[in-house]
């Protein structure tokens, strides 16, 4: 399903593709970034959103990780191959350092976990350079954080294969995926 912003908008205003699955996450976003000044474009699968990104390239995109059973990684490249001036946010709920890296390095401006709010997606667009001041954590990451970010890693490198993670990792196929159904631990 695809949905478009006609109502209170100019065609000077900076055009911004959301594509999420959660329709109710879209329209509330959608809502607050209209508010912000921008025309938007709504898609919840990555085909419509290539479609719509097709006919008007936008300016900005914001771009959930997890559509469905899609990855919106395969958006992120395919949107910078489109323009590559269009500034991505990638969103998730599943943050890891492998999806992270994988995201900037297909392209992606920033890469925020959710819940987030509109001023924070703006900041995100913003941001041009990385702080060399941001303060270390003094709480490092627990073994079970670290765990979970280096099964996401080895996972990415074998393209989601479970069965091929599952003999890298020297662990049965099954506790892998009982691992994997599991949301990662907050930090």
């Amino acid at each position: 399903m695809i949905e478009s912003s006609l109502t209170d908008s100019s065609a000077e205003d900076p055009s911004l593709l959301i594509v999420d699955d959660d329709t109710i996450f879209c329209e509330v976003l959608t809502k607050a970034m209209r508010k912000r000044g921008f025309f938007v474009t709504c898609a919840h699968t990555t085909e419509d959103a290539l479609r719509l990104a097709e006919q008007s390239t936008p300016e900005y995109a914001i771009i959930d990780l997890k559509l469905s059973s899609e990855s919106g990684l395969v958006l992120v490249e395919k949107l910078r191959m489109l323009d590559p001036g269009t500034r991505i946010v990638m969103l998730t709920g599943y943050a890891s350092i492998a999806t992270a890296v994988e995201a900037i390095k297909l392209g992606a401006t920033h890469y925020l976990a959710k819940p987030v709010d509109a001023d924070q997606i703006l900041s995100a667009f913003e941001r041009t350079v990385g702080e060399a001041d941001i303060p270390i954590s003094a709480h490092p990451l627990s073994v079970g954080r670290l765990e979970w970010e280096y099964i996401q890693r080895i996972l990415a490198e074998n393209d989601n294969n479970i069965s091929v993670t599952a003999r890298i990792l020297n662990m049965h196929r099954r506790t892998l995926q009982r691992k994997l159904a599991k949301r990662p631990l907050r930090e």
